[in-house]
């Protein structure tokens, strides 16, 4: 468990990726504590993030819209809607509260956590929406509209039409979720060539024990690319 140096030094970090400072930090501490510890505390319904969860999933949709709204004025409502549902899935929520550290803020009960709660995808997507929420209820829609539009920064897509079937790691991650219970794990195994021009290579591993390797400029499009061939693995083609 980390000391209190530490989680003082996370929250600060948290509060910098979302633009927001809390003027209410009990707030913040509401949205970071599971049902599981308050109840194993005899608390009540209002001492855990789960009032702030149904918030927060509203508050996201709608700071979501807005943005591919304004992002996309040519796209249709379905292709607007398939976007948004991309972003808001539970895989990427989940994927979100790792990559800003919930999963590491969390208050769990103890057989929450030694049931693997901290590494739960629904835990962590319903742990985003509360921390949302908390953002909206402390600074307003303006500070929770920032906090999404930062949270989502290297994820917003670059063209509706390509949006979604080019997003080939959230879909693998929803189709292995769904087929295997576990999400792939990715695995950065080298990379060669001049500083201006670096190839790297990922190994994607499904959780049947399917290795794959495939490159790219960056880790990013290297882990993409691993991905779509992952999905044609499957029996999904384009990640379809």
């Amino acid at each position: 468990m980390m000391d209190t140096s530490d989680i003082h030094d996370n929250i600060l970090r948290l509060e910098k990726a979302l633009g927001h400072t809390f003027a209410r930090p009990e707030l913040l501490t509401l949205a970071l504590t599971h049902s599981s510890w308050a109840n194993e505390r005899g608390g009540g319904e209002h001492e855990h993030n789960e009032r702030l969860e149904f918030l927060g999933d509203a508050v996201l949709e709608l700071c979501v819209s807005a943005q591919l709204y304004h992002r996309f004025p040519q796209a249709r409502e379905g292709q607007l809607t398939r976007m948004r549902a991309h972003l808001v899935s539970t895989v990427s929520l989940a994927e979100r509260a790792r990559t800003f550290g919930l999963d590491s803020l969390l208050a769990l009960g103890h057989g929450e956590e030694s049931q693997g709660g901290r590494s739960r995808d629904s835990v962590l997507s319903d742990a985003f929406e509360a921390v949302l929420a908390a953002v909206y209820e402390d600074g307003g829609f303006a500070a929770a509209a920032q906090a999404v539009e930062r949270l989502f920064a290297d994820r917003w897509p670059q063209s509706a039409v390509e949006a979604v079937s080019k997003d080939y790691k959230t879909r693998l991650q929803e189709v292995s979720q769904q087929r295997f219970g576990a999400v792939p794990q990715y695995v950065r195994v080298g990379s060669h060539g001049p500083e201006h021009a670096k190839i790297f290579e990922i190994l994607l591993r499904l959780p049947d024990g399917t290795d794959i390797v495939a490159t790219g400029t960056n880790c990013k499009k290297a882990e993409q690319d691993a991905a779509r061939q992952a999905l044609g693995h499957l029996g999904l083609a384009d990640g379809c």
